[in-house]
């Protein structure tokens, strides 16, 4: 991908790369963790295909980076079988039938907790990853189960990630949550980076499954039987822990609301995307329940703003385009806080969100400085509903060390991510999925299951004007956010990021780069990033810093410099601390696949040939 004729010259991208970008023509896979692309590379040499490859990968994922992602967790994929038009694969669970304001608020609630189970929306993870090996993959449940049911039973080296998690929530383990103690701190031990692992609870729940599907008759129903084995076993073990009070974030020990009947009620959605063309590449993204329509507003609003102002607006890498992003992204976050929400339930005015016409108004409200408020719009002339606005300053002290989201705090340091893969096979299907949820830390282990639940209700807001307000069946909004490109109707790339709030910050710098720049895909990756935290934060405490901008020191003393000028409250992060971005793609002039990585963090991985 290329600039297109008369566009400025981006600032060059660097000769060096961290690491090589893969070629190859067989097939090719990246995650953020290596023995989750290891893991899908082998599944794409024994005949696999991207959907095998993916799941097998996902599974894997829940024991590798349990500070990240879980089974009791969720994910949001998208998903381009070879020759098809790509759709969104929605494995987001809704709020439990006993999830209501009135509830929440007959507890002496104001708010959801960050943690503990009444955060928690129904687990579709697993049921969604099964649902596609069902209905698009090829391989038997055993066969795409094996590698994560090895690393449980047998164990895997831990990374040092997952160590500092275990380290900070250790008191918390211990005075609260024993189940996880004894998960996570054998013997009142934390490990050692290095040490193997093992989760013998979730091993047995995944060898239930496989025994589950083996008097069935066809492959589809051996994957069948195995959803129904979860629904039940893993529905109604949830159902009895969760009766028990346990400690919650905002203080107090208070029992859960699910059952095994929500669990037996979720079925993951297959969706149309959502698509905006920019400088000839259509963008696709899933719909309004996700964040992803943030990435494309902001692409309408800087598309517009260069057609008065010059291309050289969308330069990440100059103090004048990181001030004009940063300012595109405040409003379109401000948009997504005020009329996102669950799509079946909201009317969400996506056709005036994304008009050409109202980009061209939010891009009129960018001026030389930084904004100091938070600006949501009138699409079609409606009223915003405006969450509250907490200052950082004012968030009270979080009473569990693990509430709130595992990535950066408020102060720029790094706690974790979430996980992300992508993979594209030799037929050319291609996937993009970002799992997250019922990270280690986010409540209580069930001790049977070897996992614990999620929190992703945290973003739903006890309110019932909100969009996103809690209510039985409605999916909360959801920060995770994959992203495909595609060119004269045909699927081109698939790439994403961990990252809560920042994921679709960081994408645009990467597609700006790409798109308009002409960078090649491990430079783009590698280039400098940034973000900002003026949109209403979606984890506890909800704080919002509408001057905040979070940089990499690579961005340069000057641009830096100049921001500050401009009015932007610049916190310098290190010189590799910011995305995690991972993409795989085909290039259909040359005939080949590639595929490229992130190297923050040690961790990300591709692999191909």
């Amino acid at each position: 991908m290329t600039s297109r004729p008369g566009t400025p010259a981006f600032t060059p991208a660097p000769a060096e790369r961290t690491r090589p970008e893969l070629r190859g023509t067989f097939g090719m896979a990246a995650s953020t963790h290596w023995l989750a692309t290891a893991t899908a590379q082998s599944v794409l040499e024994r005949g696999g295909t991207a959907v095998d490859a993916a799941v097998a990968a996902a599974f894997v994922l829940h024991v590798v980076e349990p500070h990240l992602n879980g089974p009791g967790g969720d994910l949001t994929a998208l998903v381009a079988p070879a020759g098809e038009h790509p759709f969104v694969l929605a494995g987001q669970g809704a709020a439990p039938a006993r999830a209501t304001i009135e509830h929440y608020r007959s507890l002496g609630l104001d708010e959801i907790p960050g943690a503990g189970p009444l955060a928690a929306a129904v687990p579709g993870s697993v049921v969604a990853w099964l649902h596609l090996l069902a209905t698009r993959g090829t391989w038997e449940v055993r066969d795409v189960l094996a590698p994560a049911l090895g690393y449980a039973r047998d164990g895997h080296p831990v990374h040092d990630s997952v160590v500092r998690v275990i380290t900070t929530v250790a008191p918390l383990f211990e005075e609260h949550w024993p189940t996880s103690a004894a998960q996570w701190m054998p013997e009142g031990e934390i490990p050692a980076p290095g040490d193997l692992i093992t989760n013998e609870a979730w091993a047995a729940v995944l060898a239930g499954l496989l025994r589950a599907g083996e008097s069935a008759g066809s492959r589809e129903s051996r994957v069948h039987a195995a959803i129904d084995g979860w629904h039940r076993d893993v529905g109604a073990a949830i159902e009895e822990f969760v009766r028990e009070p346990v400690q919650h974030s905002l203080g107090g020990a208070l029992p859960g609301v699910m059952t095994a009947a929500d669990l037996a009620a979720y079925a993951p959605a297959e969706e149309p995307p959502l698509t905006l063309t920019f400088r000839g590449v259509d963008v696709v993204k899933a719909g309004p329940w996700s964040q992803g329509p943030v990435l494309l507003q902001a692409l309408a609003i800087l598309d517009a703003r260069a057609a008065r102002h010059g291309g050289a607006v969308l330069d990440p890498s100059t103090a004048l385009g990181v001030h004009t992003v940063t300012e595109a992204l405040k409003l379109a976050l401000a948009d997504r806080d005020s009329w996102y929400g669950d799509p079946a339930h909201v009317d969400v005015p996506l056709d005036d969100l994304l008009s050409p016409s109202y980009a061209a108004e939010r891009a009129d409200l960018i001026s030389d400085t930084a904004s100091r408020r938070v600006r949501p719009g009138r699409p079609g002339g409606r009223t915003p509903w405006q969450p509250p606005q907490r200052p950082a300053g004012d968030a009270p002290a979080a009473a569990l060390p693990g509430s709130g989201e595992p990535t950066l705090d408020r102060s720029g340091r790094q706690r974790g991510d979430t996980c992300h893969l992508d993979v594209v096979d030799r037929q050319g299907t291609m996937i993009s999925a970002t799992p997250s949820g019922g990270w280690l830390q986010s409540s209580p282990t069930i001790p049977s299951l070897g996992f614990c639940l999620g929190t992703r209700l945290q973003m739903a807001w006890l309110d019932e004007d909100a969009p996103s307000r809690l209510a039985p069946g409605i999916r909360p909004r959801s920060t995770l956010s994959p992203t495909m490109l595609m060119r004269d109707g045909r699927v081109i790339e698939a790439l994403g990021t961990p990252g809560g709030d920042q994921q679709d910050q960081w994408q645009l710098l990467y597609l700006l780069r790409r798109i308009v720049g002409g960078y090649e895909p491990q430079q783009a990756i590698d280039a400098p990033m940034f973000h900002t935290d003026a949109m209403v934060a979606s984890f506890e405490p909800r704080t919002v810093q509408p001057a905040s901008l979070t940089v990499e020191s690579r961005l340069g003393e000057d641009v830096i410099a100049e921001l500050r000028a401009r009015g932007h409250e610049v916190t310098i992060m290190g010189q590799w601390s910011l995305g995690r971005l991972s993409c795989v793609g085909v290039d259909p002039e040359r005939g080949w696949f590639y595929a490229a990585a992130n190297s923050r963090g040690a961790q990300g991985y591709a692999a191909g040939r």
